[in-house]
């Protein structure tokens, strides 16, 4: 009976992320109610205060129950290329592909909830918020610091300063492409959806020419 009772409460407590899941991508934060969750998720207000506490807990287990697992696939992979490398720098390439290539194949995974998340994740970046922006920071913390460390040392010959501009542009454009074509369709008129799985070697090849592209020249501008 204890393990029914277990069961139930997981089975409440997913409901309840999924349903805010979608619901913070479509709507944002602060234009998702906890009506419109509860509704969603098929459970009262009661459930979500007994699993969650507040609006601002349930945000944040929302990100955590899944941005974990992208950083520690993340670092999974940058652990074994840089023992496979056994001290030699690595290339570049793999290591933007280990950052980027592994939130990408999270965000075509359409069945599992991934490119749901992905496209969360990629609004985030576009619509300021306060509160989350400074919960995923902390989250990010550790993984960024690696991955930076990792191209400080594959990129000697250039600037860590204009490393951090190139990371900080990648990082945009990759939550700027999953987050959705509205804008493209804005500016265009006409944008043809496609599975978002493509999306992984178009973004790649433009990112990686990002990170090649020559130094800029300031001239005598400070």
């Amino acid at each position: 009976m204890r393990d029914d009772n277990a069961k139930t409460s997981a089975d409440t407590r997913s409901r309840i992320l999924d349903a805010a899941e979608v619901l913070f991508m479509e709507h944002g934060f602060d234009g998702t109610s906890m009506r419109m969750i509860t509704g969603s998720a098929g459970v009262n207000l009661a459930a979500v205060n007994y699993h969650f506490g507040t609006k601002e807990l349930l945000i944040q287990e929302v990100f955590r129950r899944r941005l974990t697992d992208l950083n520690n696939a993340r670092l999974v992979v940058l652990d074994q290329m840089e023992a496979e490398a056994g001290g030699a720098p690595l290339k570049p390439s793999r290591i933007v592909d280990a950052f980027f290539g592994t939130a990408l194949r999270m965000a075509a995974d359409v069945e599992g909830g991934g490119h749901t998340f992905m496209c969360l994740l990629g609004r985030t970046y576009t619509e300021p918020n306060e509160f989350v922006r400074k919960f995923l920071a902390e989250e990010y913390a550790e993984c960024v610091e690696r991955f930076l460390s990792a191209l400080y040392r594959a990129l000697p010959e250039v600037e860590r300063k204009e490393i951090l501009w190139r990371f900080h542009f990648m990082m945009g454009a990759m939550s700027y492409a999953i987050a959705g074509t509205d804008a493209l369709q804005l500016v265009t008129g006409k944008f043809d959806d496609e599975h978002p799985s493509r999306l992984a070697p178009r973004l790649m090849s433009f990112l990686l020419g990002g990170l090649r592209a020559p130094l800029a020249d300031f001239g005598s501008n400070p």
